[in-house]
């Protein structure tokens, strides 16, 4: 399967961003002897102008069940916000890649770019059940905070 073409500057704001998150430990080139099922990207650009890669992993979100955790309502949480004393802003980078993936799970998140073929070992952008996966960590980790 062939890499999604990208302009000259797309492909350098990707070559970025790949060496960025093998930096941070949550992509690693695969070599091209192995057996590998690949993910076609799709380079989104926010308004700011940086650039992400996301796997489009539309076929393989089809095959996954969903997963049902509760994510919390925004009235609710702005009547639980009214009644605090204090309110704290966190900017949580790249959430999502906060959570490892099994063996398994990374061999079928595959991505391939003009560059070579990689595989993450956190959970990507992309997968359908990745906002429930992180609502569930976020409300481990701040459970305590999240009864009074």
């Amino acid at each position: 399967m062939p890499a999604c073409p990208a302009s000259p500057r797309a492909r350098e704001a990707l070559e970025v961003h790949i060496e960025e998150l093998i930096d941070l430990v949550v992509l690693r080139k695969v070599g091209h002897n192995e057996q590998v099922e690949v993910t076609k990207t799709v380079i989104i650009t926010w308004h700011n102008g940086k650039s992400r890669i996301v796997g489009y992993y539309r076929a393989l979100n089809t095959y996954n069940i969903p997963d049902r955790y509760s994510r919390p309502r925004i009235h609710e949480t702005l009547t639980q916000l009214s009644q605090a004393k204090f309110i704290t802003a966190m900017d949580a980078l790249k959430g999502f890649n906060q959570n490892f993936l099994t063996e398994k799970s990374k061999k079928l998140l595959r991505i391939i770019v003009h560059c070579g073929i990689y595989e993450y070992s956190r959970i990507p952008f992309g997968i359908k059940n990745a906002p429930s996966n992180y609502q569930r960590m976020m409300n481990t980790i701040f459970s305590e905070e999240l009864s009074r």
